[in-house]
């Protein structure tokens, strides 16, 4: 059987491992990703692990663990890994919906701005990796109604709390930048605080759901 991932030098001290080999993102790889990124945080060498959707970045020093060693342990933690049961937080998150985007992103889709505010708020998402810039969940989960290519020409400021979506996607701003994204609403929940022991205030494994605080026309 082929190997069913691609392993990759990221420089001298990293390596990039993806499983998504072209595919659609898919549910149970990305929980055996973070089950292997369990199995390699806190290792001696290791400095980093972080996952992406269908993907793992590990970061490593090559003066105290030999880049072999890191490799085998990929490969045969993958071969090894199954999804765990983890602890992931719940988080309801207030939305009002509205903005520049929603009424065009509805009559895109063929769908009423109360057609797409119902799929959005009811699915239940999963924070599947955490990344792009500090404390930006991207969430799985998306109806699949909803997915939409990414804007053409991306924004040179989405604000913070933008609710956003790209492709099967959706997402949070927790700065104001520059996105490609579709904006559909806005909240005022706070992603990140540098202040805090755990900036992050969502981490790989939560599980969130969109509340309807409002629509705006």
């Amino acid at each position: 059987m082929p190997d069913d991932f691609t392993l990759s030098d990221a420089g001298t001290g990293a390596f990039l491992f993806d499983v998504a080999a072209g595919r659609a993102f898919d549910e149970a790889r990305q929980g055996r990703l973070l089950a292997l990124a369990d199995s390699l945080t806190g290792l001696h060498g290791v400095d980093d692990v972080v996952p992406g959707m269908n993907n793992l970045m590990v970061v490593f020093d090559p003066l105290v663990v030999e880049a072999g060693d890191i490799e085998r342990r990929l490969v045969d933690g993958w071969r090894r890994a199954t999804p765990a049961e983890r602890d992931g937080r719940p988080h309801d998150i207030a939305v009002v919906y509205g903005g520049p985007d929603l009424a065009d992103f509805a009559a895109g889709l063929g769908l009423s701005v109360d057609e797409v505010v119902e799929r959005h708020a009811a699915a239940d998402y999963n924070v599947a990796a955490i990344g792009a810039m500090p404390g930006f969940p991207y969430l799985s989960g998306l109806d699949p109604r909803l997915a939409t290519p990414r804007r053409a020409v991306p924004r040179q400021g989405v604000p913070k709390g933008a609710v956003i979506v790209g492709g099967g996607q959706a997402g949070i701003m927790p700065i104001t930048a520059p996105s490609g994204w579709h904006i559909l609403g806005r909240t005022d929940f706070s992603l990140f605080d540098p202040h805090r022991a755990a900036p992050a205030s969502l981490r790989p494994g939560d599980r969130v759901r969109f509340i309807v605080a409002g629509v705006e026309r």
